[in-house]
């Protein structure tokens, strides 16, 4: 007979700040990391809708596992998204001490329920390993609909979403991964590769919607100048100024086949007119050929 898997505790954790106005399938992403959790922090911001609402009406509907930390933003952090970081850890800290793992996941993501058994058989393996720290998951970013996604080496192809918890563990810069505090500032966390898969939504909205994100959302890294200079004044988003697209062939999560169904806006891309530099074809190629993408920022510390 095969062992008994290991006993632990999976503590989920996110923010959200106005996710209904903004459009985000922030109660699809909790949805998406239920199954795994014992509970799950979410932190809401103070904001001008009902997103707090939401997110307590989906913890009655859950079993009562979701715990609401009410917080305020720090809006004069506007350099490199600090604010996300500050409100991730906020979270982050509030999680049960007797936890094992911690599954993060931010309002734009969701978790598919084929990745489920994949990141629980990775915890189970990787408890008692303390050299495992956290645990990657690859990514799928959706852009202009949900029939495709970005293929350029720009976007970020796997990150932390695992990682035990630990009181020198933070969220690192605009909160895209973490972190552990040393003695020389920082260090990067020691991490395996696990074949679960996340797929970010967060640039396929409503055009009128993603146009308010891009008027508001870059004041968290830019000044007024730059904004009044890089982002313009519109009804809606602006989506055909891409460089390269792919069709998506999979199968997007139970938990968005609503969402889904009630999209009301087309986009359509001619993947045949895809642009793309000497040099982007030249990484494409190697990473095709090797797995290797030249130039990759990497957020941790792959192990084997």
């Amino acid at each position: 007979m095969p062992p008994e898997p290991c006993l632990m505790k999976v503590s989920g954790f996110s923010f959200i700040r106005n996710g209904i106005k903004y459009d985000y399938p922030f109660i699809e992403a909790i949805l998406s990391i239920e199954p795994l959790c014992d509970e799950i922090i979410v932190a809401v911001g103070s904001g001008d809708d009902q997103t707090r609402d939401k997110v307590a009406e989906l913890n009655s509907k859950i079993g009562n596992k979701i715990k609401i930390i009410d917080t305020i933003w720090d809006d004069s952090l506007r350099e490199g998204g600090k604010v996300l970081a500050k409100e991730t850890d906020k979270a982050y800290s509030t999680i049960s001490v007797d936890t094992d793992w911690c599954i993060y996941i931010q309002g734009d993501e969701v978790l598919h329920e084929n990745s489920i058994p994949i990141l629980k058989k990775a915890m189970q393996t990787e408890l008692n390993n303390s050299k495992t720290e956290a645990l990657l998951v690859n990514y799928n970013h959706f852009y202009g609909s949900y029939d495709y996604v970005g293929d350029s080496t720009r976007w970020y192809r796997r990150e932390i979403r695992v990682l035990r918890r630990r009181m020198d563990f933070f969220s690192f810069k605009d909160a895209q991964g973490f972190r552990a505090r040393s003695e020389k500032g920082n260090r990067k966390l020691n991490s395996k590769l696990t074949n679960a898969t996340m797929h970010h939504y967060g640039w396929v909205k409503d055009p009128r919607a993603m146009q308010k994100k891009q008027e508001t959302f870059h004041k968290l890294w830019h000044t007024d100048q730059w904004m009044q200079e890089n982002i313009p004044k519109a009804d809606a988003f602006d989506y055909t100024n891409i460089d390269s697209l792919q069709k998506f062939t999979g199968t997007h999560p139970e938990v968005m086949k609503s969402r889904i169904n009630k999209v009301n806006w087309q986009f359509d891309h001619d993947i045949s007119r895809n642009v793309a530099s000497t040099k982007e074809k030249i990484r494409r190629w190697i990473e095709k050929k090797t797995g290797w993408r030249i130039g990759e920022y990497k957020n941790y510390k792959l192990i084997r």
